[in-house]
């Protein structure tokens, strides 16, 4: 999969996910804004990708600022003439319970992760209109689709933003643009910060047994981004280990624990 001469805006690419994402593009040919509130950060993300011969550039961007929501995708319109793809992965965690979750609290993770999202992509939308062509990737989350104690706002943010990616698409699609989402599971960064309670909650609970790594999310933006998922239109991607998929989980050898029922016919791997 290519993505050749494809002008990609990737928000919240001075680190973590978002920097992934952003230098796996520029890899498959894309030319690639790195845009962050944290400037040093996108500039490092640019030159890494500079120094690999691919071609990008960092701007400063705050997705909690309309202004800066509508100045990034103008500012990629002016370096590269265009806009073809939008990755919406500016973000921030939060775990607070809900009883204690302030107005203020609730304001902020809402107004970056899903308000953020949509006024850059409104921004975005405007400018591939005019080439009756375009992808959109959300980055949602697993704690959008499942409850998760201390979740109330993030996962809110994160929820409404998978709906929202629907919504799109639905009137999108027949304007040429492809909306869609991803929805990390545990993914090891620099800046995931779980104990050990925290680790073993999430292992107990993947059928994979373990985190995933930026590689994965990256490969999913990629095939979504490309020719190739040109006709998948309102979908949401899970790339988390099976964690949503799962229920209560057994070990082999508890489920041949058991002395009757659907148990009896199990066996051990040979």
């Amino acid at each position: 999969m290519k993505l050749n001469d494809q002008v990609a805006l990737i928000t919240g690419a001075g680190s973590g996910i978002g920097e992934a994402i952003a230098i796996g593009f520029a890899k498959t040919g894309a030319k690639v804004v790195c845009a962050d509130k944290n400037l040093t950060g996108a500039e490092k993300t640019a030159n890494t990708i500079l120094k690999n011969n691919g071609n990008a550039i960092a701007i400063k961007a705050d997705v909690s600022n309309p202004v800066d929501c509508k100045s990034q995708v103008e500012a990629t319109v002016e370096n590269f003439g265009t806009i073809d793809i939008l990755v919406n992965n500016a973000g921030v965690g939060f775990h607070r319970l809900f009883i204690d979750t302030t107005l203020e609290d609730w304001n902020r993770v809402i107004g970056i992760n899903l308000t953020g999202s949509f006024l850059t992509a409104q921004a975005a939308t405007k400018e591939m209109i005019k080439n009756h062509s375009g992808k959109i990737i959300n980055i949602g989350s697993v704690s959008g689709q499942r409850g998760g104690t201390g979740r109330a706002a993030y996962g809110a943010s994160k929820a409404g933003l998978m709906q929202l990616t629907r919504v799109m698409s639905v009137e999108l699609a027949p304007l040429g643009i492809a909306v869609n989402a991803i929805a990390p599971g545990p993914i090891q960064t620099p800046l995931t910060n779980h104990g050990p309670e925290q680790k073993k909650a999430y292992l107990d609970r993947i059928p994979a047994r373990t985190y995933g790594d930026t590689d994965a999310i990256t490969a999913a933006a990629i095939f979504l981004a490309s020719k190739e998922a040109q006709f998948i239109h309102g979908t949401t991607l899970n790339v988390d280990g099976g964690f949503n998929a799962a229920g209560l989980m057994f070990s082999t050898d508890e489920m041949l624990s058991y002395e009757s029922g659907p148990a009896d016919s199990w066996s051990k791997p040979s």
